[in-house]
């Protein structure tokens, strides 16, 4: 998959009121199936001050730009530090993903020290994060009938599994569909309208799909070679990050 990145993405991101650690691309561009109409999400980390902390009048923990640019939607979301590595550390795929993105827009060191500590915090438990979240966009789907929702279904089925096969993260469909011979129209269909409908003759083979996948995810979960709990050493480690950044 060949993303491209608009040149403006790190200037609307850095446009946040706090001091970016990193941020990233997720969403369909992520995943391999952004239309030529698709929005541009771009995730973050922020670095409140410690005064914004520990006083009174706290800073905001999270942070949420939208807008319009050169025709683009473009959606951003910031967590501090302090909430992205709670979220981290307890099995939130999305945060993970947003982490482990390859689309990079702005980094630091501390972007990169997050990145070593990741595979130590990811669990077999990461699963209910993949299975909650593809019931979701499968009822969605089932709601719409349209094809994105059933995209991410797929998507997010396929993710946990390799996870939890592998313990690495894949979010690009199509690396991850090549076993569904359907997933490459889908995704050309995909491409040509944000919202469209599912083709024709797909539903079927979806309605037997998706149960399997499903399954097959929860029998990932239970087979995985990874801990129950996160690494006490990453989880010390990913403390004295918060507690050092913050600080310096």
């Amino acid at each position: 998959m060949t993303v491209t990145v608009p040149r403006w993405a790190a200037e609307a991101a850095t446009a946040l009121p706090y001091p970016l650690l990193f941020a990233t691309v997720s969403g369909a561009h992520l995943y391999g199936f952004a239309s030529v109409d698709s929005d541009l999400d771009l995730r973050a980390a922020h670095l409140l001050p410690a005064a914004e902390v520990v006083g009174l009048r706290t800073g905001p923990e999270t942070l949420q730009h939208d807008g319009v640019r050169d025709g683009v939607e473009l959606d951003v979301v910031s967590h501090d530090l302090l909430k992205f590595a709670r979220l981290l550390n307890s099995r939130n795929g999305y945060v993970l993903e947003q982490l482990l993105s390859p689309l990079v827009v702005v980094t630091t060191p501390v972007h990169e020290q997050l990145i070593a500590l990741a595979p130590g915090l990811i669990t077999r438990h990461h699963a209910h994060h993949y299975l909650g979240f593809a019931a979701t966009q499968e009822r969605l789907h089932a709601r719409t009938g349209e094809l994105k929702p059933a995209l991410y279904t797929l998507r997010v089925l396929l993710t946990g599994i390799h996870l939890m096969r592998t313990g690495r993260l894949e979010t690009d469909l199509g690396v991850l569909g090549g076993r569904l011979d359907y997933v490459p129209d889908l995704i050309a269909a995909k491409r040509e309208a944000e919202h469209g409908p599912l083709p024709d003759g797909v539903a079927q083979r979806l309605a037997a799909d998706v149960p399997a996948l499903r399954a097959e995810l929860e029998r990932a979960r239970e087979e995985s070679a990874l801990p129950d709990h996160a690494d006490p050493g990453a989880v010390a480690e990913l403390h004295d990050l918060v507690v050092r950044t913050r600080l310096g």
